[in-house]
């Protein structure tokens, strides 16, 4: 064979049984672009969830025993529970599940002002829940329930002040993200920051309704 003839067989992309005989030992396999088939921060996020799922099973489990077992619920020289403004502030965090998911869908589109804007919304919305919650335990206090009223006051405060919690830490997320998309942190195909803490929020969002319709309706 010609060295003309060499070279253009060495210059000639591989195919068929030749590509076959190159990866197996005539040299390097091709290389491949295939990635993880989910990021470690999703994974890590998605274990942290179902940990917190069985942490509110318990909570939840622990009420229902006691809620079965009374003959009377809520206890007569109890204050009762405000179901109506309690209701409207549990449409005001659902409505913020869809704003944050807004707010993602704006970064995968590119949007980097449509993030800040659903983000910033976002937070507004879990900040309005908060302070009606918190003024509704003031007023739940200043009438009588406490921790100390029984098993009533007890469950209702540690259900409900669990979840409280978990929002207000959803919140700090949620403006730590907010302040990075501020900067200009996240894009297109970079914004796995916003979707963890959009799954995590969509979590605190989607737990409410089922508290609020065991604790303040069942």
């Amino acid at each position: 064979m010609s060295r003309e003839a060499t070279a253009r067989r060495l210059t000639v992309p591989l195919e068929g049984e030749d590509l076959k005989t190159a990866s197996l030992g005539g040299g390097p396999p091709p290389p491949t672009n295939a990635g993880p088939a989910i990021s470690n921060a999703r994974l890590g996020v998605f274990v942290f969830l179902g940990a917190e799922v069985m942490f509110f099973a318990g909570l939840i489990g622990a009420f229902m025993v006691y809620r079965l077992g009374s003959e009377v619920w809520p206890p007569l020289s109890q204050p009762r529970l405000p179901v109506a403004i309690t209701g409207v502030n549990t449409v005001v965090l659902l409505f913020s599940g869809i704003t944050v998911y807004l707010a993602l869908r704006a970064i995968r589109l590119g949007k980097s002002t449509s993030l800040f804007r659903w983000l910033l919304t976002t937070v507004f919305l879990g900040a309005v829940f908060l302070v009606v919650q918190g003024y509704e335990w003031l007023r739940l206090i200043h009438f009588g329930l406490k921790m100390s009223s029984g098993i009533y006051g007890a469950t209702f405060y540690t259900l409900i002040g669990f979840h409280g919690f978990h929002v207000v830490g959803a919140m700090l997320w949620l403006i730590a993200v907010l302040a990075q998309g501020w900067r200009g942190r996240f894009t297109s195909n970079s914004h796995t920051g916003v979707e963890v803490c959009a799954i995590y929020w969509v979590f605190v969002v989607v737990l409410w309704p089922i508290l609020y319709g065991l604790v303040y309706l069942y």
